[in-house]
């Protein structure tokens, strides 16, 4: 499963490398790769993969969830879909509460006490991810994990999911794209050892480049 979403994200171009003009993620960290996991919304039969990927992991581990939701704006969509399949009801929780309205973070009827799985699209720092948490602990629910597609594997991420006492399981992960783009001549030995670099020190890499 690991590799065949791996070659799925880089035949949808997902994956984007642009070591020379790094991206600059929302942490402020610039990286030389940037994955896009919306765009996978757009291929019919990669978009079954993720949706019964997503679901399988959730049957494997979180079969006690009553309710998903998904985190704005990535995984709204992806979450519905698990939540139809998995026949659950759906919320969506916003990074923070809107400014106007009936001022919601949670949108959609979250039971007190429900039992809620988060669907995620990506794990970088963790950091939105665990305040859509927060979010839903704040409002009753009992988080019972997150699924999420792909996940960087950066140290300080699981340590916060660690300190949180949220479980993750993820369809795929970053060595496994590498692995899949080195094999597939996606990227040249010159990128592979920056992209490696990258890995070692997300955190500091390229502020050179500012």
């Amino acid at each position: 499963m690991q590799s065949t979403f791996a070659r799925h994200l880089l035949a949808a171009e997902a994956v984007r490398l642009q070591p020379e003009q790094p991206f600059t993620w929302a942490s402020g960290w610039h990286s030389p790769i940037y994955c896009d996991n919306r765009r996978l919304l757009a291929f019919p039969e990669i978009r079954t993969f993720v949706k019964d990927a997503l679901c399988q992991l959730v049957r494997a581990h979180y079969a006690q969830a009553d309710v998903v939701a998904g985190v704005a704006t990535g995984a709204i969509a992806m979450g519905a879909l698990v939540a139809d399949a998995l026949g659950l009801p759906f919320v969506y929780v916003r990074p923070k509460p809107k400014d106007h309205g009936m001022g919601n973070q949670i949108e959609g009827r979250l039971p007190e006490g429900a039992r809620v799985v988060v669907v995620e699209d990506l794990i970088s720092t963790g950091g939105s991810s665990l305040k859509a948490v927060d979010a839903l602990r704040r409002a009753g629910a009992e988080v019972v994990g997150m699924v999420a597609s792909f996940t960087y594997g950066f140290p300080v991420a699981e340590a916060a999911f660690r300190e949180a006492g949220v479980t993750l399981h993820t369809i795929s992960d970053y060595a496994h794209v590498l692995q899949e783009a080195v094999a597939q001549g996606y990227i040249t030995a010159q990128q592979q050892t920056t992209l490696a670099q990258w890995r070692e020190n997300p955190a500091e890499w390229g502020n050179d480049k500012q």
